[in-house]
């Protein structure tokens, strides 16, 4: 997909506005999973996800093709719209985004602080995102789909970091929302000729990807409720399943349960809040506990933004409602 100096480049463009993220070693956590972990630490990020590394690139390549464009319109459950936001006001560019209803309202209030013309509709992701789609061209703004080739290119610089570090990495656990993530790890590993086989982790409410895999063809989901809104996803995108689907060792599912196990772990182990979709990978390497037992695997800790109140939830032993 990409070309070691395709990636290189992005990765010095990202680092002029983002340092790159800490791999740690825990030694509860390996404790506690049987294998030798390794966290990708983009919850340190600006903005407390990875996507703020999509944004960075997206933005870029759109003032360069485009520069009579007047800003940026997209859909979101959080962390790409902060990403976006941040990215295009810091360019001079307007930023709508639009949210479904129940959205977060931390994350809605992050969204806002970074500039963004916060807009509610539709019950969740991928109804927000049609109606983006909808108005982008009346309001004369270029939007941003879930789904770019820039924007995986941005995201890709997370696993080209951890990669380069960490050679001896035999697997590697990342979440499935709409794609970039695992399409940017499959993307850096092929870039180095690094031997990690990749893992997609998906929620068992929300399995558009894994079905879609399975199905060797799109397949839609009639919901996806989960509290782990960043994998809230119904309609998946065909360009990243046309990478992901063979790029992908295998995609699994966890439970809401394991997911808020997994968050409860990375704090006791760690002390690092995670989000759901942030500990979905930790949740897939403990659902798969005994095929790793000694192995060297990493997990990507993609984002730390939970609300207070969940992480209350959870922190008391409790799975939060979607």
């Amino acid at each position: 997909m990409f070309s070691s100096d395709e990636l290189e480049a992005a990765a010095a463009l990202v680092h002029n506005q983002v340092p790159p993220s800490p791999q740690l070693r825990w030694p509860l956590l390996d404790e506690a999973t049987g294998a030798r972990v390794v966290v990708k630490h983009e919850n340190h990020n600006p903005t407390g996800a990875f996507k703020v590394r999509g944004g960075v690139t997206f933005v870029d390549w759109l003032r360069r093709t485009q520069p009579e464009s007047r800003g940026i319109i997209t859909a979101t459950r959080g962390n790409h719209g902060q990403s976006q936001a941040r990215a295009a006001v810091a360019a001079g560019l307007r930023a709508v985004v639009y949210v479904p209803e129940g959205n977060s309202p931390e994350k809605n209030d992050a969204m806002r602080a970074w500039g963004a013309e916060l807009r509610v509709h539709g019950q969740d992701f991928d109804t927000a995102r049609e109606e983006a789609f909808r108005v982008a061209e009346a309001e004369g703004l270029t939007i941003v789909p879930p789904f770019h080739r820039e924007l995986v290119r941005g995201v890709a610089t997370y696993a080209w970091e951890l990669l380069s570090a960490e050679p001896g990495i035999e697997t590697l656990y990342v979440p499935i929302g709409c794609g970039s993530g695992i399409c940017g790890c499959i993307a850096a590993r092929d870039a180095l000729g690094h031997r990690a086989e990749i893992v997609g982790v998906v929620s068992e409410n929300a399995r558009c990807a894994q079905l879609s895999v399975e199905a060797g063809r799109l397949v839609e989901t009639n919901s996806a409720a989960t509290f782990a809104d960043g994998m809230a996803v119904r309609v998946p995108v065909q360009a990243a399943l046309d990478i992901y689907g063979p790029g992908a060792a295998r995609i699994i599912d966890v439970s809401d349960d394991l997911i808020a196990e997994a968050i409860r772990l990375f704090w006791t182990a760690t002390h690092n809040a995670a989000e759901g979709a942030g500990a979905a990978p930790l949740a897939g390497l403990l659902k798969e506990k005994e095929r790793m037992a000694g192995r060297e695997v990493a997990v990507i800790l993609c984002g730390g933004n939970i609300d207070a109140g969940r992480m209350v939830t959870v922190l008391k032993g409790g799975t939060p409602r979607p």
